[in-house]
């Protein structure tokens, strides 16, 4: 079985903020865009323009409408592999593909060397794992590994695609094992949390809750809307332009 580093210099990872992810599933598109070329190459589709399509997907999100003394509403929540720091997808591996990298701490996938036994999947309570059937192997989030160190894109563009494409801001990326990342400040200042914490795998992406409607930050300074001209439609665009600008 495969062995996990006894620790890593880095730990990369995502924080997704629920309060502000809508849900319109830009971070998937964009994660199986830039995946179906990147380093799990090729992500197969089956049926795609059909009744019932399917495929290796990395990221998936999944709504729910949520009703507690916390938080009354609809909930968008994205899920892909969390790079646990006890992954217990790599101590399954009997080949040694599924391997975390003590230099940054991501979770990988050697389509070369993996058989598809899929134990992996079995062992992931996460259900991050996919299986490609045209591939005959298991495949992942990398976390963009092949995007986020590649010079030849300019700096901005040295994350993963998720993030990048996130309209709201709700995802961000970096060291989750720096205390004073950005990342690791908003953990501690919204009370970020584990998924499923009492499984014990000390997952490294975090979550931040949705805020009660009483948490939120009212809209301030904002410029009286200017008399409206035009036809109609003119006008709803107008609107929509800077109620999506606040």
């Amino acid at each position: 079985m495969t062995t996990l580093p006894t620790r890593t210099d880095k730990k990369l990872g995502l924080v997704i903020d629920l309060d502000i992810c809508v849900g319109c599933h830009a971070c998937v598109t964009s994660c199986k865009e830039w995946n179906t070329g990147g380093y799990s190459a090729p992500l197969t589709d089956y049926d795609p323009y059909g009744a019932d399509p399917d495929g290796a997907w990395l990221n998936r999100v999944h709504t729910y409408e949520i009703a507690n003394d916390h938080f009354t509403g609809t909930v968008h929540f994205p899920r892909s592999c969390l790079h646990c720091e006890d992954a217990a997808c790599v101590t399954v591996c009997p080949t040694g593909a599924s391997y975390k990298r003590a230099e940054d701490g991501i979770v990988l996938v050697n389509p070369d060397t993996c058989i598809g036994c899929k134990l992996c999947s079995w062992a992931c309570p996460y259900g991050a794992r996919e299986y490609d059937h045209d591939q005959g192997v298991m495949k992942k989030c990398t976390l963009c590994v092949d995007r986020i160190y590649n010079e030849t894109l300019p700096e901005e563009d040295r994350t993963p695609a998720c993030v990048r494409a996130c309209p709201t801001g709700a995802r961000a990326f970096g060291d989750l094992g720096d205390p004073d990342s950005t990342v690791s400040q908003s953990v501690n200042d919204r009370g970020g949390f584990d998924l499923m914490a009492e499984m014990g795998y000390k997952p490294v992406n975090k979550y931040l809750p949705p805020r009660k409607g009483t948490d939120r930050a009212p809209v301030t300074n904002v410029a009286p809307a200017p008399e409206q001209t035009g036809s109609p439609i003119e006008k709803l665009f107008a609107w929509a332009d800077r109620a999506l600008s606040r």
